[in-house]
């Protein structure tokens, strides 16, 4: 089990929900070493870029994103699942989620401002 960190913003991202739905998301959120090494499933994903590997967690109806740093989980964004959902569908896009969102400049833009915030 890691420590999980949420920034600024992904913290605001998961406020702004009600508290049970809060509390059955972290509940859910559990990231262990054998799902990082093999993000196979339909619950987690990775995706690569400029050397940093990101992994995507499916909870219920949202989506975490986040990186492995030391011994903790650096949580970017918590974005409901509509959200890529509608881009897709929008954009026409044959592949899968985490193909059409790494290649997708809107998808980044949204990882670096997580990535810039503050840690909380």
């Amino acid at each position: 089990m890691f420590q999980i960190v949420f920034n600024e913003i992904s913290a605001a991202e998961i406020s702004a929900l009600g508290t049970l739905e809060q509390l059955e998301l972290l509940e859910e959120f559990q990231v262990t070493e054998k799902d990082l090494n093999e993000p196979s499933n339909e619950t987690f994903g990775r995706f690569e870029r400029d050397g940093h590997v990101f992994y995507r967690y499916r909870a219920k109806d949202y989506r975490f994103y986040f990186e492995l740093k030391n011994d903790s989980v650096i949580v970017h964004r918590v974005l409901h699942k509509g959200t890529f959902s509608d881009f897709l569908f929008r954009s026409n896009m044959p592949l899968g989620e985490d193909e059409a969102l790494a290649s997708s400049k809107h998808f980044w833009k949204l990882i670096d401002e997580g990535r810039n915030a503050k840690r909380v």
